[in-house]
């Protein structure tokens, strides 16, 4: 008969390949799950390399170095709380996903990883052996089901554990963000305890790692599929979880209910969480971006400051014959309004330079998008120079619509270290800023209130690069725009099916090969974080060299 014991849900933010740091994360959990009374403290998926490692986990010299680590767990928790440790495992020749029972100066246990995902961002076919179909851990008088993240969102592992008679699921995540994935990780774990009447415990990590983020919230739910425990999300946590025995089965004691954020406040805490992240596990301590005034450059500009101070944001106004008076005011509103520095930098000596540099090359030829473009390089070669006499790092600012079309210049306002808004649709964009406006997104540095001011979210958008030039001159309006690209993007739908949804065909077929051309592009910006659920470089992996939209354009068919 099971008896009662305590869970110490460990929701932690690893470091790819920082071995040493995280093994002290797993020994300072450890040590306040004995001080608080828990019985096993449980990490989440490979947290002792980190998620996700990639092609990092394939170093020889790596499996040596997590062997150590593990043995140094295994002999500095000999006495006290038992841990369920997720890490990478070398054994018989190959290399698992692998979650280690630990208690009493051994390891007592272990199992592996079943259902390995090869779609989207995952890649675990190429880096792991798929593991047998798991028995349940014996642990004193328990018999645990334990998963690891994949193997909850198919039926087989769960039930194949019920039958050899497991008394309750844990399921060790690395589960990045997206749009909606919280729900839908609810909906799987009740059909998991539907088919079982088993009580499921998921721990999950945060943080941010390159273009992922996790966002914790992890959980767990009574045998009728009741949530009994949600940790915090967007933060460590050391969550609690009394597992007691009602009516035969083990079941999570009921506990506070932490909020979890959706919609506009996911996606900015998102965000603002890769982007703090990202800047500070690459080793820089501050920030730099050009601040056009616009609405991208302004929303960019308030997460930097949420996520690391306004004393480590640094932005740059640099105005052309083209930049308006409004947008040199807004500018330094919003720098004031948020309190970072902000240095005006005019580029008109730079665009006369290269006009006399080219002028016997250009003679002849009309003004285009070469000179408009030339401006673009000029403002990226400012911030870059700036980049490294300073060490801060370059935000590119540009938003999921515009590198989904190739409406940005490479070399210009594509540079930098880290795009913030990559994964944001312009319409999105305003949603967020308005957001912003209303709201303080958790441990934001920033001030309350209104940070981006009202004309900045009102006046038509433009890249000010020619007189009177305005986003929709070249592109369809942004909320037509969108919706396309979601089709094509999100729901990787063709242009007849799309057709179907109410487009206007030619537009269709012009956003279609805008798409398809600007793949050259979007392989040479910075990373950003995912949080829809087809990101432009994590998900979507089109060939630059193809000519099916060629044929297409022929055929007049998708």
């Amino acid at each position: 008969m099971p008896e009662q014991f305590t869970l110490a849900l460990a929701q932690l933010n690893p470091t790819v390949g920082d071995i040493p740091g995280n093994v002290a994360k797993v020994m300072a959990s450890w040590r306040e799950t004995q001080r608080r009374g828990g019985d096993l403290l449980v990490t989440p998926e490979l947290f002792l390399v980190g998620y996700a490692p990639d092609d990092l986990i394939l170093k020889p010299r790596m499996h040596k170095v997590l062997r150590e680590a593990v043995d140094a767990i295994v002999r500095e928790t000999a006495s006290g709380p038992a841990i369920l440790l997720g890490t990478p495992w070398f054994e018989d020749g190959k290399l698992y996903n692998a979650a280690l029972l630990i208690e009493g100066g051994k390891i007592i246990d272990r199992t592996f990883k079943h259902e390995l995902p090869n779609y989207g961002p995952f890649d675990e076919k190429r880096l792991f052996t798929a593991g047998p179909l798991p028995r349940p851990l014996s642990w004193r008088t328990q018999r645990l089901g334990v998963m690891l993240c994949e193997d909850m969102w198919l039926p087989t592992v769960s039930a194949e554990l019920k039958k050899l008679g497991a008394d309750i699921f844990i399921v060790l995540n690395g589960s990045p963000y997206q749009v909606g994935k919280q729900q839908r990780r609810y909906d799987l774990a009740r059909e998991r305890i539907r088919e079982t009447g088993t009580a499921l415990v998921y721990v999950n990590q945060i943080g941010g790692q390159d273009e992922m983020v996790y966002e914790g919230s992890s959980f767990a739910m009574a045998p009728n599929g009741e949530m009994r425990l949600q940790a915090r999300a967007w933060s460590e946590d050391l969550a609690m979880c009394a597992i007691k025995v009602a009516d035969g089965k083990l079941t999570p004691d009921i506990s506070p209910l932490a909020d979890a954020p959706e919609a506009e406040a996911a996606i900015y805490q998102a965000i603002v969480t890769g982007l703090r992240d990202y800047v500070q596990k690459n080793g820089f301590t501050k920030v730099l971006l050009g601040l056009s005034g616009g609405i991208d450059s302004a929303l960019a500009a308030c997460m930097a400051v949420d996520a690391l101070g306004a004393e480590k944001v640094r932005a740059v106004m640099m105005p052309s014959p083209y930049t308006s008076p409004d947008s040199i005011e807004d500018a330094s509103i919003i720098a004031k309004t948020l309190g970072c520095r902000i240095d005006t930098i005019p580029i008109n000596e730079a665009m006369n330079a290269f006009d006399g540099m080219l002028a016997e090359q250009f003679m002849g030829c009309a003004p285009d998008l070469t000179e408009e473009n030339i401006q673009a390089r000029c403002r990226g070669i400012v911030l870059m120079a700036l980049s490294n006499k300073s060490g801060a790092m370059v935000l590119s600012t540009g938003n999921k619509s515009e590198l989904a079309v190739g409406y940005t210049t490479l070399y210009g306002d594509s540079c930098g270290g880290y795009a913030p808004l990559k994964d944001v649709y312009k319409t999105e964009v305003y949603k967020l800023a308005r957001w912003r406006n209303a709201n303080m997104p958790l441990l934001g540095h920033g001030p309350s209130g209104e940070v981006i001011p009202e004309r900045v979210l009102t006046k038509p958008p433009s890249a000010e690069l020619r007189e009177g030039q305005t986003d929709q001159e070249t592109l369809l309006p942004y909320a037509v725009l969108d919706d396309i690209l979601k089709c094509l993007i999100e729901q990787d739908l063709g242009v007849a099916e799309a057709t179907m949804m109410g487009h206007d065909p030619n537009n269709l077929r012009h956003v279609y090969a805008l798409l398809d051309k600007a793949e050259y592009k979007r392989r040479q910006c910075p990373p950003g974080p995912k949080v829809t659920r087809r990101h432009l470089t994590k998900d979507r992996r089109y060939p630059i060299t193809n000519r099916y939209c060629d044929k297409w354009k022929t055929q007049q068919s998708d």
